[in-house]
């Protein structure tokens, strides 16, 4: 234990009351001596026993995210935000739920092992009972802004750390999250840390507000400030009324204020009138483009003057209506599953997905089936009218990429065609922009692609003014982007604009429905000579060699293999030896010529009297058993069977 480490762990004792006075002074405000004494007398922690941060385990991380996930989309926006401000810094993002377990996370991957070691990473639990005295522990036990820095944490092995955090609220007034940034050192005093504070406090409100307006988009939102030169970009407090104009939520400032200005515990249940001194009937005039120092309203009971603008409810003839039943999944969606457990989980989340602008990024191995599920998604969409454009980032040569995705203009370079090009990205405007094999993009355009994402604009080649495009980005990629970003080759602001969710697809050998998508690829895209669907039958010798094989190439080897025994079966029905050499090895071959049927399989039997009846004559035999001639001579090679005609040689 550090000298450091021992004198902290005497301080809190002190302060708690557990050993006596040594006349030392306690710098500590009494906010942090309170949460102290909490986590002695009420989580019955002890200042001696130093534990490492806890992580929790994938599941039940997930189960974290899940119960929150939709907030998560939309709070994503607000950390990337701040993650801007503070990386340059040495800070991280931490954003947790309300039992201080952290469900998302921004920070330099290139410090990944420090991070999660010190718990500034995705599955930490920082609550008091489990971590003491902390940024995010301490601000859900008093549901205030703050700063825990150095030695203000309760647990001697967190005293390195620096936390700013402060709450989010939902529309009732319940801390639903927390907003963190964290360091893992910092030399100064605790008052540098007060422009974070107010930064950190400045981005949870916007994620409160558009958390806000999401969820009360279809009902009367009405905008509050004290001042009405920023009403309508950012406004101080947000009120939203049903139809009879009684309050239905409120965000926490105008909890705050309002209710210490009327004198009443709640917002939600009071009508309008018993609010402001003005009538339900009047909203109308505070919709009109009035001047904003024309939009002023008094409280009731003559109280504070605020500038309101009011937004009528959206109708459901205008904003598109995600049917939210738990089984109602978009046709594309439902149709990449034949009852998987692992993917039909994945596919649920896209769905909820579909119209978010939330950036996806779906993993998996070579061949799992990543662009049939990014085409899926968009056509799940509300821009499945517009262009599905995909881009193998591994295919285009590097000096090409730039000009491919990006475009430009006529005389760019030398070589450049005469009317120039539009690129890939604009080709994609208004739809979706599928980024393939991501991890293999050259680093020098990665900054560009960034802009893209970060402006939704593009600047092509030769061009001196930006464009602006309206796209949905999914990208895919076999490689670990985290490894690829902690070695300095994929920029991790890239990461983690391209990651708002990340979609694992499950390897084919993993699959519970591998049968159904063995039956789905017979059937599709087969036609018989009349132009009718002619589907083949497989045999159960085919069959059970399919089901027993590893498919290391995936769906694409799956596709392969079933195209290649379609092309070359008889009759409609694929039998084992139709299937290519690599899942139909051949036996080992008999020594000598086989003249008789002693020990064959009954298989080989037929084939023997087929040649002896033929007199050898493969065609004919091959006729007779309604074979390929091609087919048959793969069966005699896999049986060792030669014709007594063949020489050696």
């Amino acid at each position: 234990m550090l000298t450091q480490q021992r004198v902290h762990i005497d301080t809190v004792l002190e302060a708690v009351g557990a050993q006596s006075a040594t006349g030392r002074a306690i710098a500590h405000d009494e906010v942090i001596r309170s949460s102290w004494r909490r986590c002695v007398r009420e989580h019955r922690l002890d200042p001696t026993r130093m534990q490492e941060a806890v992580i929790l385990p994938d599941a039940r991380l997930r189960e974290h995210q899940d119960q929150m996930e939709s907030f998560i989309q939309i709070a994503r926006h607000g950390l990337e935000q701040l993650y801007q401000h503070v990386a340059g810094l040495g800070y991280c993002v931490l954003l947790t739920d309300a039992h201080g377990v952290t469900v998302d996370f921004l920070g330099d991957l290139v410090f990944e092992p420090s991070l999660r070691k010190s718990g500034l990473y995705l599955g930490a639990d920082w609550s008091e009972a489990s971590a003491g005295t902390c940024g995010v522990g301490t601000c859900i036990a008093t549901g205030e802004a703050l700063t825990v820095h150095l030695d203000d944490h309760f647990d001697a092995t967190h005293i390195p750390l620096t936390c700013t955090t402060a709450p989010v609220f939902d529309a009732l007034g319940e801390l639903t999250a927390v907003l963190d940034i964290s360091a893992l050192t910092s030399p100064q005093a605790k008052e540098s840390q007060r422009l974070a504070l107010q930064l950190v406090k400045m981005v949870a409100g916007q994620i409160e507000n558009a958390s806000f307006l999401q969820r009360f988009r279809g009902e009367w939102i009405l905008r509050l400030s004290t001042a009405p030169q920023f009403l309508e970009v950012n406004p101080q407090y947000l009120l939203a009324l049903d139809q009879t104009g009684r309050v239905v939520g409120h965000n926490r400032a105008a909890q705050l204020r309002l209710c210490a200005d009327l004198g009443v515990k709640h917002l939600v249940g009071r009508p309008f009138e018993q609010l402001f001194e003005a009538r339900l009937g009047d909203l109308g005039r505070f919709v009109s483009p009035l001047a904003p120092d024309q939009r002023a309203v008094a409280l009731a009971g003559g109280g504070r003057v605020l500038f309101m603008l009011a937004s009528p409810a959206q109708t459901r003839g205008a904003v598109p209506v995600v049917d939210e039943r738990p089984n109602a999944l978009p046709a594309p969606l439902a149709a990449l599953s034949g009852g998987d457990a692992m993917l039909d989980r994945q596919i649920e989340r896209a769905a909820r997905l579909v119209n978010s602008p939330v950036s996806l990024l779906l993993t998996g191995e070579t061949g799992s089936g990543k662009e049939f599920f990014a085409k899926a998604v968009h056509e799940s969409s509300a821009r499945r009218r517009k262009p599905f454009v995909a881009v193998n980032c591994a295919a285009i040569p590097e000096t090409l990429i730039e000009s491919e995705l990006f475009g430009y203009l006529p005389g760019s370079f030398s070589g450049a065609a005469s009317k120039g090009k539009r690129g890939l990205i604009q080709a994609a405007d208004g739809g979706t922009l599928f980024l393939d094999e991501i991890g293999d993009m050259p680093l020098a355009l990665q900054a560009r692609l960034l802009r893209v994402l970060a402006e939704r604009e593009v600047l092509p080649i030769g061009a001196m003014q930006p464009q602006p495009v309206d796209i949905r980005v999914i990208a895919a990629t076999h490689c670990d982007l985290v490894e690829l970003t902690r070695s300095g080759r994929f920029r991790d602001d890239l990461y983690y604009r391209l990651n708002g969710a990340q979609i694992t697809l499950p390897p084919l050998r993993k699959r519970g429905d591998l049968g159904w998508m063995i039956d789905r690829m017979l059937a599709m895209g087969v036609r018989n000579d009349g132009g009718e669907s002619s589907t083949p039958t497989l045999s159960a010798a085919a069959r059970e060699r399919l089901m027993q094989h590893a498919w290391p190439g995936n769906l694409r080897e799956l596709r392969n293999v079933v195209e290649y025994a379609r092309s070359v079966c008889r009759g409609g029905q694929i039998e084992l030896d139709d299937l290519p050499d690599a899942l139909n090895p051949p036996v080992a071959a008999l020594p000598g010529r086989v003249h008789s049927a002693d020990n064959l399989p009954d298989e080989a039997v037929r084939l023997l009297q087929a040649l002896r009846e033929a007199h050898w004559n493969v065609t004919a035999a091959s006729r007779a058993l309604g074979l390929a001639r091609m087919t048959l001579y793969r069966r005699m090679k896999r049986w060792g069977i030669q014709s007594p005609n063949q020489t050696d040689g």
